[in-house]
């Protein structure tokens, strides 16, 4: 995938700048640890013919809480950036795009805290993360991070290291991606989106605590309100999942897609006879719908 061209431009610290001309510390905290925190944000061609982010002020306030969580200074104001994105947007063309700020840390060897931040809002054309098929899903090796170990609810670089390791164990093996479990072997979440299972007309999803609720699995829980779809959060297992109807993973940057099969297990309803595809033509609707943010 192209991301970007040399006179492509980005938003870095308060400056728009050519992608060929933006620079970053090579002693920084984040580079050398994994430590910043960032967010993956689309915009979406709407109905009206404007271009619209979708969940704008929910992504950006995310943003200022994992910065948070971590310690990472964090000075920046939601409507500047919301601002600086769409700007970004424009001088560079884009409608339908997938959108990338980064808050990272200065130049520190050390593990001491920083005193400053640094961030930049980048934005390139993508399809959907995992495509538009039905997903040949594997069960990871890797398990999720313990909680205690790391601050889950914060969308950290360094958390994804971990999502790397298992999505590349599984495309290895010649599935389309992960599936992880915690450490208690209880239903997780994917590398980077969050896990609905469908029995008998009804939606479960695995409770926050061991996973990253994401702003998309906030979306789908909303459109099953809308839809009268019951949907029950808790505690799962592989014994769950491999009884269900269909499964599909929700996210920013691979919106909602079914699975065909977890491991050997063939998901026996039809994807389009399921309240699961109900919920994917409802969001395809709604981020296409002119938008307030």
């Amino acid at each position: 995938m192209n991301y970007y061209k040399p006179d492509t431009i980005l938003y870095h610290n308060g400056e728009f700048v050519k992608a060929a001309e933006a620079k970053m510390d090579l002693y920084s905290q984040s580079l050398h640890y994994g430590y910043s925190v960032f967010e993956g944000i689309r915009s979406y061609k709407t109905t009206d013919g404007s271009t619209a982010v979708f969940k704008a002020v929910e992504h950006f306030e995310r943003l200022k809480i994992s910065a948070e969580a971590i310690n990472l200074p964090y000075a920046f104001d939601t409507q500047t950036l919301i601002d600086a994105t769409y700007e970004v947007l424009k001088q560079n063309n884009l409608g339908d795009a997938y959108i990338r700020p980064v808050v990272y840390a200065p130049a520190n060897m050390s593990f001491a805290r920083n005193t400053e931040s640094f961030v930049f809002i980048e934005a390139w054309e993508m399809a959907p993360f995992l495509g538009d098929k039905l997903l040949r899903m594997m069960t990871s090796s890797f398990q999720r991070p313990n909680p205690k170990a790391f601050k889950i609810h914060a969308k950290a670089a360094g958390h994804y290291v971990n999502s790397i390791l298992a999505s590349q164990e599984a495309k290895d093996k010649g599935y389309d991606e992960a599936f992880l479990l915690d450490m208690n072997d209880h239903l997780a979440e994917g590398p980077g989106a969050n896990l609905f299972f469908e029995k008998d007309g009804v939606l479960f999803t695995p409770q926050p605590g061991h996973i990253l609720a994401g702003i998309t699995r906030a979306t789908v829980l909303e459109i099953c309100t809308q839809l009268g779809i019951e949907v029950r959060e808790g505690t799962y297992t592989m014994q769950d999942i491999k009884a269900a109807d269909a499964a599909f993973f929700c996210g920013t940057a691979a919106e909602v897609i079914g699975w065909h099969s977890l491991d050997e297990y063939i998901f026996s309803k039809p994807f389009s006879e399921t309240k699961s595809f109900q919920v994917q033509q409802a969001y395809k609707q709604l981020v296409v719908k002119p938008l307030t943010n």
